[in-house]
């Protein structure tokens, strides 16, 4: 029986001028027409490839799998018309709803909730996901008390006399980042785990 070639092989990690890492697969195959070996090289993580609703797809299962990996039981809304993405909770534990945003930042980035749905409470959570090409999403936990407070990063807008309705937002930069950090996704769940 012949041998089977591997139809992919994992290349090494690579490193871009940024400093960024990333791995790329290259798949090889025989062209079909000419018999000529032929390989493509396909980097994951390529966020920018992808449209919007593919990644905000892509984010929010993830953030609902990540819960999962910490013993979470998740419910996905069937309908989306509330701002709650999903509710979950943990053991017996109260439930959490979940509103999930993902954002591509280049370098800076912006998302945001409606008022009139995001109704700020202990038991709602912006979940955020930082996608940056050739990484895995950075997840971001954050509840929604947050903007009791506005500031320069979690923003309060309510666009008096405008079309715009009132909304919450998050602007993400560089400088944003040092305030995320308490929100990381595997801080905020090991908090309410407590």
């Amino acid at each position: 029986m012949p041998e089977r070639r591997k139809k992919y092989s994992l290349l090494e990690r690579w490193q871009q001028d940024d400093g960024q890492a990333f791995e790329v697969l290259r798949f090889r195959h025989k062209n079909k027409a000419t018999g000529a070996n032929m390989s493509k090289d396909i980097q994951k993580y390529m966020w920018s490839g992808l449209n919007k609703q593919q990644v905000g797809a892509y984010t929010e299962y993830f953030v609902m799998m990540e819960l999962t990996m910490y013993g979470f039981q998740v419910y996905k809304t069937e309908v989306d018309d509330r701002g709650i993405d999903f509710v979950a909770r943990h053991a017996n534990g109260p439930f959490i709803e979940v509103q999930v945003k993902s954002v591509r930042p280049h370098p800076s980035g912006y998302v945001f909730m409606q008022k009139e749905k995001f109704v700020l409470q202990d038991s709602l959570f912006l979940a955020l996901g930082l996608l940056f090409d050739g990484q895995m999403p950075e997840l971001y936990l954050v509840p929604s008390i947050v903007w009791k407070e506005p500031n320069d990063v979690f923003v309060s807008r309510d666009f008096k006399g405008l079309e715009s309705k009132p909304e919450w937002g998050l602007n993400i930069s560089n400088n944003a980042m040092s305030v995320l950090e308490p929100y990381r996704f595997d801080r905020a769940v090991s908090k309410l785990l407590v």
